[in-house]
């Protein structure tokens, strides 16, 4: 149920200005004089990136020296030696390379700040994309019916009441199933809008009701009225930043894509300190059943634009590099065989990133068994081995010091794989 009167309670009127043009006149005009907020508590923040439509992990990294995968993949495969066919992958470990379209990841995973796992999946084994992306993100991947998401679940679990309707960010155009649920937690995308998506989290609306009280009636050429203080505050605090003319720090440029555009928003969010701790982004395009292509086409274009956005995030965040951990994840992986369309198929599993100053980076988690047919899910897949909640709770638990596993990921029981905390 899409909100208009909880969306600019909850202050996202002001936040779809970002990047669009700035907040509306009128509303300038109405908090000027007031004083900016006292600012919210220092802590940790959590980014999440979900590449819908099922990254191939094997591409994006892959066991170059696995003879089982080259034979497999004669149109598709890609070695980390001098080839005249396609540039090299980049040589991680001397059985792993990254696709030379991601090279912007490999100066943080030589820094032992990236770490990726591999093999990572879903232990349910649909390949339908609704299905396996709703499992993922409510964390509950043999309940359907389950009602919250397991971020919305991290939210409730941070131990402290949200002092922020703005604690829970996503930026895209509906609340994703990651978000759903009883604690706060908005979408927001443009500011033509003027609109907040709460389907799935009415508690995000009557949250977003007692923050900002009234801030207009009717139109938005209707007198302001009964507004209270924190949302003049607010109001105030972004206009100060002017995010219309948002300069990135160091120079960073933004790719001019909607992956992009979302990051860029995020890092604003950050710098104006709002109270976000967890947000949420997605990119899309992952289907690559034609034309997949090796160091050039649709799939180099994706992991370009995928890594050399988280970078120039982390880039423009660098004093805050120490509280944000960035997490990719994908609902499966692609078949190890490509098809007779020059692409892959639906698989299970694939691999993910982590960016952080406390990952265990520098190394490629997991277990990829060789890609020999008895070792293959079904005869055809990468084996999913790492469950991907092991991974997420880790995170969870290790970046923004949440505990409870019981209740972010009811039913699992498994064990974490180390990702997190350097050695």
């Amino acid at each position: 149920m899409t909100s208009r009167r909880g969306f600019i309670k909850a202050g996202g009127l002001a936040l779809f200005g970002i990047g669009l043009g700035g907040i509306p006149g009128f509303l300038a005009e109405a908090v000027a004089g007031t004083q900016p907020l006292g600012l919210f508590q220092k802590r940790k923040m959590m980014v999440c990136i979900f590449q819908r439509g099922a990254m191939d992990g094997l591409m994006a990294v892959t066991p170059f020296t696995d003879q089982y995968l080259k034979a497999l993949r004669p149109g598709l495969f890609m070695t980390a030696a001098a080839d005249q066919r396609t540039k090299p992958l980049i040589d991680l470990d001397g059985r792993f390379g990254l696709h030379p379209s991601m090279a912007s990841f490999e100066p943080v995973f030589r820094e032992k700040r990236m770490a990726i796992v591999h093999g990572i999946g879903s232990p349910n084994t649909t390949r339908s994309h609704f299905d396996a992306q709703d499992y993922m993100e409510s964390g509950t991947p043999f309940k359907k019916g389950t009602d919250s998401g397991w971020l919305n679940r991290a939210v409730g679990l941070l131990g402290h009441d949200a002092a922020s309707p703005l604690q829970a960010v996503s930026l895209t155009s509906s609340l994703p199933r990651s978000f759903y649920g009883d604690n706060p937690a908005v979408a927001i995308k443009n500011l033509a809008d003027f609109n907040i998506q709460m389907r799935g989290n009415q508690a995000g609306a009557v949250s977003a009701s007692k923050t900002f009280e009234d801030l207009y009636d009717n139109t938005s050429s209707s007198l302001l009225k009964d507004t209270g203080k924190e949302s003049f505050d607010a109001i105030k605090m972004i206009q100060k930043t002017s995010t219309a003319n948002y300069k990135p720090e160091n120079n960073v440029v933004y790719p001019n894509t909607a992956l992009g555009n979302s990051l860029k928003q995020i890092a604003q969010l950050i710098k104006m300190d709002v109270g976000m701790e967890v947000a949420f982004a997605e990119s899309g395009g992952w289907d690559t059943h034609f034309n997949q292509g090796t160091d050039t086409g649709i799939f180099a274009r994706n992991v370009g634009d995928l890594s050399n956005c988280i970078m120039a995030f982390w880039n423009d965040l660098s004093r805050y590099q120490d509280d944000l951990t960035v997490m990719t994840m994908t609902e499966f992986g692609r078949t190890v065989a490509q098809n007779g369309t020059g692409g892959t198929d639906h698989g299970r599993a694939s691999c993910n990133f982590i960016l952080g100053n406390a990952v265990n980076g520098g190394l490629v988690h997991g277990l990829v068994n060789p890609l020999a047919k008895e070792n293959l899910e079904d005869g055809r897949d990468l084996a999913v081995t790492t469950d991907f909640r092991a991974v997420f709770s880790e995170v969870a638990n290790k970046h923004l010091g949440i505990s409870n596993d019981k209740v972010l990921f009811p039913d699992w029981d498994g064990k974490k794989i180390g990702v997190m905390g350097r050695v």
